[in-house]
């Protein structure tokens, strides 16, 4: 893809969420057009639904889901533990100290992946550690998760492997997943967990 029209495609709706904030809520972005398609293209944003339920039922204390969806999506559907924090919302400081922080992983989702993807540039422009974009979003945790589709009898290892554990998440997480497993074993490998980079940063506390 021409290089101009990539770099459209994240920065317009960047541009986009920055001009319908108020003036008053709105920050020092840190990185250009340039650092931040950098960042965007090399995709290291994203955390699969599978390493999210292997997170959620391992009940790691690491992750913070943030559901970027209005209020009214929310409430139809989210996932375990996920909070709140509107797109529209993101900049108020009401929520500052959720996004930049430097203990949890935070893992923005949405229905897709669109606006989940522009929270994560916007607090990467903030210069905010530990900030990550569910793939695929609701719609493909719903597909792979909660709904897993059993592969042919015919098909690779870590392919009957990989839908045993999405069944077992499912039934784990209150998706439809089957009671029998294609494989029959338990012994399952669940994918790799993202590593968290700490923040160096210290915060001076002050006020009252």
């Amino acid at each position: 893809m021409n290089p101009r029209i990539l770099l459209a495609l994240f920065i317009i709706p960047l541009g986009m969420i920055i001009a319908a904030v108020p003036q008053n809520t709105t920050h020092q972005y840190k990185l250009s057009a340039a650092q931040l398609l950098e960042e965007a293209t090399s995709a290291s944003q994203f955390i699969t639904t599978d390493q999210i339920a292997e997170m959620l039922i391992q009940k790691d204390p690491k992750l913070q889901l943030i559901d970027v969806r209005t209020p009214d999506e929310f409430i139809k559907f989210s996932l375990p533990g996920a909070i709140n924090v509107p797109l529209s919302d993101l900049l108020s400081d009401e929520y500052r100290d959720i996004l930049d922080q430097d203990i949890k992983m935070n893992v923005f989702y949405s229905n897709g992946t669109l606006h989940a993807n522009e929270a994560w540039m916007i607090t990467t422009q903030l210069g905010y550690k530990n900030n990550y974009v569910m793939q695929g979003g609701t719609n493909y945790w719903a597909e792979t998760i909660l709904n897993p589709q059993a592969p042919a009898t015919t098909s690779p290892d870590e392919e009957i492997a990989k839908y045993d554990f999405r069944k077992g998440a499912s039934m784990a997480l209150g998706g439809g997943g089957a009671l029998e497993s294609t494989a029959g074993s338990s012994d399952i490998k669940v994918p790799d967990k993202p590593i968290i980079k700490k923040a160096t940063k210290k915060r001076v506390q002050g006020g009252c």
